[in-house]
């Protein structure tokens, strides 16, 4: 990700030029007994996240390398995986955890990156910004929805693409590791049968051909929808209406955005994008310890295609289109890789079926901008999608029903020179899946609360909040982040006399289930780590 350098006077400089439980990183949770500076030094703590780390079986255990390279520049590592031996049945392990061990040290932007196996996108991610002295960081995800993936030799490529020079001396030097654990008496997970690439590393999917299995009964695809590159895109939710005088313009829609999956054509999913904020993100002293929520650990967005199964299951290729709804004509600055993961019926070799309904809303979306000393835009959103379908599965008739509706609250207020830029966003996506009558709900509602000023003495100040809350089924989580960082511009790094404070706390509750814990930094070091459950 390319940013200005730090000594650019705007955030809107910035804009123009430059997970849950799956996510840990290790840097230890004892709070340091190093007194907190006046201000930010050479070196801080290592960054670190309240989410919960991944639960794993009393199981045997086998480790393989998937990659290791220092990335300097924006060439792709490539190697070959093979899966380990000793740990059960490949593709029947209870589970298998992908970490990702990195460190980085002197000045380097907040660089994004992927890592596929066998053209499978299993893990995206962002990298910290390092401090002069410093920083190692460590990533887990659980990855057993790619065990078949996972269960025979496969190519592998991985890339953060990065700039090193006289000027950025970070080079990211990184292994991954792949865990594998043996399941005892039954296979632990109900992972798919097959994933399906339809696109690789960064690209966005479009005209993308699917053939999937005739006995396919569940179809879901997962998209890692990213807006980064420095650019408007990077910071889609403060684009602006072309009537609103702001350096970043976002078309008709402003700062609406909707990512959308079609299948030949038709709109088959719908979903809200998460609003990222990289670590070089508003200011990059807010995430020096704690990054933003799924900022190391990017989550896929995931479109239930079941209903359009029937029609998928004809033994014909079918057409798949990723789109970014609202990103003006000709405009860059997503990725959207895609993968299909889909479950087939074990007894029956073609499975029939058809789509029995279809309703989708044209996406409502209004605003209104007012000029005055203090610029004011507010934009509102919605769209709406139910689809129905039926499949003459080996266990009977079943029909699915998916409904998902989006909506989008942002109120965005600057001054002509943006020294002042605050802003305000919540969207929620909540989707209900009615598969003979069982119901499952996944409802999602993000938040993002930004104040940036600039005073007279050339102070960037930044107020930000983050939320990253779920209701899946009975179990909740909210995630929240708080930080207050204030620094110098225009100056050497030396002189920038940084302060910050920022929090964290991740809970999580559902039945038999509760985790609740608390980080606080000051100027880089950790000062609060309390679990209440």
């Amino acid at each position: 990700m390319r940013r200005p350098l730090p000594h650019v006077p705007r955030r809107t400089a910035a804009l123009l030029t430059a997970a849950l439980a799956s996510l840990t990183l290790a840097a230890g949770t004892a709070v340091a007994d190093t007194p907190v500076p006046v201000e930010f030094g050479t070196d801080y703590h290592d960054p670190v996240t309240a989410a919960p780390p991944i639960s794993t079986p009393h199981t045997k255990a086998c480790e393989v390398t998937v990659a290791q390279a220092q990335f300097k520049d924006f060439t792709p590592y490539t190697g070959t995986y093979t899966p380990p031996t000793g740990c059960g049945t490949p593709g029947r392990w209870s589970k298998v955890v992908l970490r990702m061990d990195g460190s980085v040290k002197g000045r380097q932007y907040d660089r994004l990156g992927y890592l596929d196996i066998g053209g499978v996108q299993v893990f995206r991610t962002s990298t910290p910004e390092p401090s002069q002295d410093g920083i190692n960081w460590s990533v887990q995800k659980d990855v057993t929805e790619y065990e078949k993936t996972l269960s025979s030799a496969q190519s592998v490529d991985m890339l953060i693409g990065n700039v090193v020079n006289d000027t950025y001396t970070g080079v990211l030097d990184v292994k991954v590791t792949l865990t594998f654990y043996a399941s005892v008496h039954h296979r632990g997970a109900d992972a798919p049968d097959q994933v399906i690439p339809l696109s690789n590393g960064d690209s966005v999917t479009t005209g993308a051909s699917l053939t999937v299995p005739r006995n396919s009964e569940r179809v879901l695809a997962e998209v890692y929808a990213t807006g980064s590159g420095g650019g408007c895109e990077e910071f889609w939710y403060s684009a602006t209406t072309p009537d609103a005088s702001y350096s970043c313009q976002g078309g008709d829609a402003g700062p609406y955005r909707e990512v959308r999956v079609s299948v030949d054509g038709k709109v088959a999913g719908i979903a809200s994008p998460y609003p990222n904020v990289w670590t070089g993100g508003w200011s990059p002293y807010l995430w020096s310890v704690i990054p933003s929520p799924t900022a190391f650990d990017v989550r896929p967005l995931t479109f239930d295609l079941t209903p359009f199964a029937g029609l998928l299951n004809d033994g014909k290729a079918h057409t798949v289109d990723v789109e970014v709804a609202g990103v003006p004509a000709g405009q860059t600055g997503w990725s959207a890789p895609t993968d299909v993961l889909v479950w087939q019926d074990a007894h029956k070799s073609v499975v029939t079926g058809a789509m029995t309904s279809y309703e989708k809303d044209a996406p409502a979306v209004g605003s209104t901008f007012t000029d005055d000393s203090l610029r004011h835009l507010v934009t509102s959103g919605r769209d709406h999608l139910k689809v129905s379908g039926y499949l003459n599965t080996s266990h009977g008739r079943v029909t699915t029903t998916v409904e998902r509706t989006l909506t989008t609250a942002i109120d965005h207020q600057w001054t002509p020179d943006e020294n002042t830029d605050n802003q305000t966003g919540t969207w929620t996506d909540r989707q209900l899946v009615t598969s003979n009558g069982h119901l499952t709900r996944a409802d999602r509602t993000y938040s993002l609360d930004g104040r940036s000023t600039i005073d007279s003495a050339n102070r960037l100040r930044v107020v930000m909040s983050l939320a990253d809350r779920a209701r899946l089924g009975a179990t909740r989580i909210d995630d929240t982040y708080q930080g207050d960082a204030t620094f110098t511009l225009g100056v050497a790094r030396e002189d920038r006399h940084a302060v910050a404070t920022t929090s964290e706390r991740y809970r999580l509750s559902g039945p038999g289930t509760c985790y609740d814990h608390t980080l606080a930094t000051e100027q880089g070091v950790l000062t609060k780590d309390v679990h209440r459950c």
